[in-house]
């Protein structure tokens, strides 16, 4: 299998892992969600929803067979077909969200991981975004080099052009050490004990102000914080 057709297969899954979906639907949802896929037709996706039904990850349902209606009033109009993830599916998802190799550091890769987050365990997604935070820093190192050694040789045009691409990934080392930062300060966090949750009741039974808006406390285990 391809880089291309694994990251498609990643997306699709995580896409009806959500909901079901036509595949109209689901070629939109990769255009608008998913940048890295706005240029891809249906040629590329139809065939990757076959072989995830052929391994039995998806199952084809007729709309009137989702919502119960008999096959014969079907009969005189083109039935849309939706796909479901089965069981088996949504296992293989799992395992492929736990995976945090070098693949997943990638540029293309790593913005279709990056938009699973929510359904990504916490300690996945610190592996990735380090190892991702790793990669860009060893091409921060090489573009610098690069930049130094042809200076003097490049006109000003290209010379800001380089300048631009230094730039913007400096930016995203920027954004990945915010993120770790976060994810490592949601790790920390502790539920507080017997006394410091009766404190925090009296404080509001007396009109204290709560510490939280709403009076309540986040979930410190919740995986879906980034």
């Amino acid at each position: 299998m391809s880089r291309r057709s694994g990251i498609l297969e990643f997306a699709v899954l995580g896409l009806l892992r959500e909901s079901p979906m036509h595949g109209y639907e689901l070629r939109k949802r990769l255009n608008t969600s998913l940048g890295v896929f706005r240029a891809f037709s249906y040629g590329t996706l139809y065939p990757c929803l076959k072989a995830l039904v052929a391994n039995g990850w998806l199952i084809e349902e007729t709309d009137g067979a989702q919502e119960g209606v008999p096959a014969a009033a079907l009969t005189g109009r083109r039935a849309k077909i939706v796909y479901r993830l089965t069981a088996e599916g949504k296992k293989h998802f799992e395992e492929l969200l736990a995976h945090s190799g070098p693949d997943a550091w990638e540029d293309e890769h790593f913005g279709v991981r990056f938009a699973f987050f929510g359904q990504t365990s916490r300690d996945v997604r610190m592996r990735v975004l380090e190892g991702r935070r790793s990669r860009l820093e060893e091409r921060l190192e090489k573009m610098r080099t690069s930049l130094a050694r042809s200076r003097e040789r490049l006109d000003d045009y290209t010379l800001e052009l380089q300048r631009h691409g230094l730039e913007s990934v400096e930016r995203e080392v920027r954004w990945l050490n915010g993120l770790i930062e976060s994810e490592r300060a949601g790790r920390d966090q502790r539920a507080p004990g017997p006394a410091e949750q009766d404190k925090q009741n009296q404080s509001a039974d007396t009109g204290g102000l709560p510490r939280h808006r709403g009076g309540s406390r986040p979930d410190p285990s919740d995986d879906t914080t980034t």
